[in-house]
């Protein structure tokens, strides 16, 4: 299990927000569970964007009026026979708080109100969602996440972000179709969260090496990448003349076993020495790759380097279970073995 403390470290890097002010004080609490920490940093997160005002945006609505309003619907007046009682049916646009970044907050709002969280921190939920009375909530199943930030919104980037994890971390489904909240978050969302706090951690600590997530073309010789997938590198480090390109991987189980015997996943392997090797098509650095696992309890983890067809393909395991200033260590040996 990772220590609460070590996952707000690594939001802290995910999302460069919480290392300001208004939220340092998170770090010395103690949490006994995600998502009381979860919800400790939205109660924050969302009285702060209370003070700055709610984003509102443009909803379409559509009304039978007796007075003119935006568009007359000639149809469905006519169909609903609104004419008959002095009314039109018009369509038209509400700047309003209703706005689907807001209904996403209020529907994390309502799920962490059913979480193993304190009496007192769910009252200060519900003193937040009083501002939330004009906001209709979403089917947590059915939230599309794929919103849009702009500079008007971009304040809910990292809040959106955590009702991320909340939303498909805690949430469960049983057989009997009803809702149920773990402790911990699974493999999806902690995946997600684990490649970002790498590729932050570097970014911040080491401001001499070039940190992406960049697209790696396909080393192809005529040039025709029709309908080829894209590769997209969830770390890529670059300094002077070395390249190491790392996957990140967050699985309850590390290796397969097939016939009694323990190997490495096969796909992951694959597809970072496809990733190397179209690299080192295209540059003329030293590229070399990572699979980076996070440890689990399982009592073996991989630790092995391999030469292949001219390049290094390491696999290493990421220990969360320390203190944050081990796994600092572990990260920093990293860069310095491959590139410093």
């Amino acid at each position: 299990m990772i220590p609460i403390q070590n996952i707000y470290y690594m939001l802290s890097y995910a999302f460069h927000v919480l290392n300001e002010q208004g939220y340092k004080n998170l770090a010395t609490e103690k949490f006994h569970n995600v998502a009381e920490l979860c919800a400790a940093i939205l109660v924050k997160g969302i009285s702060r964007q209370l003070k700055c005002g709610l984003g509102r945006e443009y909803i379409a609505r559509t009304e039978s009026l007796s007075i003119l309003r935006g568009r007359i619907e000639i149809s469905e007046s006519i169909k609903m026979r609104s004419f008959l009682n002095r009314q039109l049916i018009c369509l038209y646009d509400e700047f309003s708080v209703n706005s689907y970044m807001n209904r996403i907050l209020k529907t994390t709002l309502e799920l962490l109100l059913s979480a193993n969280i304190s009496n007192i921190r769910k009252k200060q939920l519900k003193k937040i969602l009083v501002f939330f009375a004009d906001v209709e909530p979403l089917d947590v199943y059915a939230i599309n996440w794929n919103v849009q930030y702009n500079r008007n919104n971009q304040t809910y980037r990292m809040l959106i972000s955590i009702c991320y994890l909340v939303v498909k971390g805690l949430l469960q489904t049983n057989t009997a179709g009803s809702m149920q909240l773990t402790d911990f978050f699974d493999e999806q969302p902690m995946c997600r969260l684990y490649e970002k706090f790498i590729l932050e951690y570097y970014r911040k600590e080491f401001p001499q090496i070039s940190v992406s997530s960049g697209q790696i073309p396909w080393g192809v010789d005529d040039g025709e990448r029709a309908m080829l997938p894209v590769m997209q590198s969830d770390i890529m480090l670059e300094h002077k003349n070395k390249i190491l390109i790392i996957d990140a991987k967050y699985y309850s189980h590390t290796t397969q076993i097939r016939y009694n015997t323990r190997t490495l996943h096969s796909n992951n392997l694959y597809q970072i020495f496809t990733y190397v090797k179209n690299k080192a098509l295209t540059v003329s650095q030293d590229v070399s790759g990572m699979l980076l696992y996070a440890r689990t309890d399982e009592k073996f983890f991989p630790n092995n380097s391999y030469h292949m067809s001219g390049n290094e393909i390491s696999v290493r395991t990421l220990d969360l279970n320390c203190t944050f200033f081990d796994i600092a260590a572990q990260l920093n040996n990293i860069a310095k073995e491959h590139l410093l």
